[in-house]
């Protein structure tokens, strides 16, 4: 396999073909194969200018082989979980040609070969049966025009009735797969005989639409504006999309509202009631009182400065007695401000006190790097409650609630509406809250800007930090992070002895040279970091030449040549040693979005990858690799929330659409050591000076202003 594309199937493939001492090349459309398996190609031979001699093909389809070597060959492949190559021959040597049939029809009888109990071969039987319908979807789904990468998740999602669920409603892909969108189902449903006036694909262009807007982080879309670009996607009257949009919320998929006379929104319902959900519990934790007795900060604050040997700042002050007097705090500010200094004084107090507290931050990296600062236990917010991979929800919620008398959620820019919700749902009655962030980093990756509308309600408790500490103001990393919120240019004067520094470079090939001089010699010699581990590439955008995809194809080639073979898929694979991220959250394996871990080996005798994620290794199936992405560079929006002793940034006026202030503030403020930016002097500028345009929409802010109070 030398290529193949997960959007349209085109392949380029190394055939060994009988009576053919060498391999051939053919080129075509197909559904995903593999090596070891063996295919039947129809076409014609072109002698191609550049490749030589192909084979142009106009059908590539698998096919089951005929010899007891094919056969074995391709048993032993690990095409079928469960079997290896010693599996392969036992099965062979047993049932021989029959073996096929065996799988078919009679799986029971794979208990009569020697070490194959009735567990192995429940596995076996399962793994063939999987390979078969995974086939049969595919090459439905090849045969109406659907890219060949949605056959695993489509399987996953329905299962052996896929092909008859989607030929009776194709658009119901929109709705509950992810990576299928509206034109891939509508033209599905164009060869399936569905009229385009069909009030299903209406609905389904309105569902699309909220989707996508939820995808750019919106809880929902203003009515009007819904409804124009549902009417622009499919070309038909506005009063059809209009009678769509009626049943949608008649059927309560969606909801609509207009909370104090405002523009009437319309929003999935699962984020209206997490909104309506947050608001109602911040403003009732916002009215309480905290669960310790009356504090004199008088007395208590200079206590605990002499506890943790650091004397406060003003604001911290301010900040400790809103603490102690509240039983709601949010607190804000930018890096080097003292935020962690401030949590550990409030714990400081109040932990004498017998109060209980649980820490918590949105990921693995933010979590342990909050456990440093305190002394104590801190965990991600989806283990604090408790992920059930079963329901999809957590085991922690208002009927099981949280054990502690004092929340502290760290690093709260990055949490979303729907993870806020379970979030609040978790905290007792009784406790208190403590949210701390930067509000002038990115939003979150999902839904909402919750940090953001809490604090532009101006309804609840809120602290912000302004004043840098001496031991910060120091760092140039630091100090340009706060040039850079002001809109300011940074400090990039040559200075051999600071932690940032800008690398000019002419063009995206002499940008992309210098980022891996700089990955993986110059940053190592001079500093001591390992290149892998403790530098991070963080880019603005995840396509293009120098987007995330295409330098972690460079980085891997300069940085882990020698990984072994791996495992391929759709031109780009994973080797022992490459780092990777966690791409969604797998509650069964609890990994989640953002985790990093590296690969710790790769078993092609059962087709499966070990990552080990902070000490813990978690295996991963062949087909369970979209759920993987090579991480020696990601977008800065995936680095929220983490921290690294070395951060490289590439920029370029290639990154144009993407180019704003608090990117580039996110992406420089991860770096704790060294920060190094590489690229284009007007494209920093141009970052600089641009403020992300335009607000998420959300009613959240709406409903915190009105005291929680759910539509009338």
């Amino acid at each position: 396999m030398t290529y193949q594309s997960p959007e349209d199937g085109f392949c380029v493939l190394r055939l060994k073909v009988r009576r053919h001492r060498r391999l051939i090349t053919v080129v075509g459309h197909a559904l995903p194969v593999r090596a070891g398996e063996f295919v039947q190609a129809a076409g014609t031979w072109v002698n191609d200018r550049t490749h030589g001699l192909q084979f142009r093909a106009t059908l590539i389809r698998p096919t089951l082989p005929t010899t007891i070597d094919g056969i074995e060959a391709y048993l032993g492949s690990g095409l079928i979980k469960g079997i290896g190559p010693a599996y392969a021959r036992r099965l062979v040597a047993a049932f021989g040609k029959g073996v096929f049939d065996v799988l078919e029809r009679t799986p029971e009888r794979l208990g009569e070969v020697a070490g194959i109990g009735a567990r192995k071969a429940r596995q076996i039987a399962a793994g063939w049966e999987e390979r078969r319908a995974v086939q049969e979807i595919m090459t439905f789904l090849h045969a109406h025009g659907i890219g060949t990468a949605a056959a695993g998740r489509i399987f996953r999602a329905y299962g052996a009735r896929a092909v008859q669920l989607i030929s009776e409603d194709p658009y119901r892909l929109v709705r509950e797969v992810r990576c299928v969108g509206f034109a891939a189902a509508d033209a599905m449903a164009e060869r399936l005989g569905i009229e385009k006036t069909a009030p299903v694909r209406a609905r389904a262009a309105v569902a699309q639409v909220l989707a996508q807007a939820v995808e750019e982080g919106h809880c929902g879309l203003p009515r009007g504006h819904l409804v124009d670009l549902a009417v622009a996607r499919l070309g038909v009257p506005r009063d059809a999309v209009e009678h769509a949009l009626a049943e949608e919320l008649a059927a309560g998929g969606v909801v609509a509202d207009a909370p104090g006379g405002a523009e009437e929104a319309v929003f999935p319902a699962p984020l209206h009631e997490a909104q309506q959900a947050i608001a109602e519990r911040l403003a009732a934790l916002a009215r309480g009182r905290p669960p310790w007795p009356s504090i004199d900060p008088a007395a208590a604050i200079p206590a605990v400065e002499g506890r943790i040997g650091l004397a406060l700042s003003e604001g911290q002050r301010a900040a400790v007695r809103a603490a102690l007097r509240s039983k709601l705090l949010v607190v804000t500010g930018g890096p080097g401000v003292g935020k962690s200094t401030l949590v550990e004084a409030i714990l400081a107090v109040l932990r004498p006190l017998g109060v209980r507290v649980a820490l918590a931050a949105p990921t693995g990296r933010a979590a342990k790097r909050l456990s440093e600062t305190t002394g104590l236990e801190a965990r991600t917010i989806h283990r604090l409650l408790e992920a059930n991979p079963g329901s999809g929800g957590f085991r922690r919620n208002e009927e099981n609630p949280l054990d502690c008398d004092l929340l502290v959620v760290d690093e709260t820019s990055m949490v979303d509406v729907v993870l806020m919700s379970a979030l609040l749902k978790a905290v007792p009655d009784h406790a208190a809250l403590v949210l701390v962030g930067d509000v002038d980093q990115l939003p979150s990756v999902g839904p909402g800007q919750v940090l953001r509308d809490i604090i532009g309600a101006a309804a609840m408790p809120t602290v912000r930090l302004t004043e840098i500490f001496r031991q910060a103001a120091r760092s140039r990393i630091l100090l340009n992070a706060h040039r850079i919120n002001r809109g300011e240019m940074p400090d990039t004067a040559p200075d051999p002895g600071s932690d940032f520094h800008f690398v000019p470079a002419r063009d995206p090939e002499d940008m992309i040279r210098k980022i891996l001089t700089i990955v993986r010699e110059r940053i190592p010699r001079r500093f001591g970091l390992d290149p892998i581990r403790e530098v991070q590439v963080l880019c603005p955008m995840n396509r293009g030449g120098l987007g995330a995809q295409s330098l972690n194809i460079e980085l891997q080639k300069a940085l882990n040549p020698n990984g072994g073979p791996g495992i391929e898929r759709f031109g780009s694979g994973l080797r022992a040693g490459d780092k990777v991220m966690q791409v969604e959250n797998d509650y069964d394996k609890e990994v989640y979005n953002g985790e990093v871990g590296i690969v710790a080996a790769i078993d092609r005798q059962h087709d499966e990858i070990r990552i080990e994620f902070d000490g813990r290794t978690v295996h991963y199936a062949a087909d369970e690799l979209e759920e993987l992405a090579l991480a020696y560079a990601i977008t800065i929006h995936k680095s929220q929330g983490s921290e690294y002793p070395a951060v490289v940034i590439p920029l370029s006026m290639q990154h144009r659409r993407m180019l704003h202030r608090n990117l580039i503030y996110t992406g420089i403020t991860r770096g704790r050591r060294l920060v190094v930016l590489v690229g284009q002097r007007e494209a920093l500028a141009a970052a600089v000076r641009t403020v992300q345009a335009g607000q998420r929409w959300s009613r959240l802010g709406d409903r915190l202003r009105r005291g929680g109070c759910a539509d009338s």
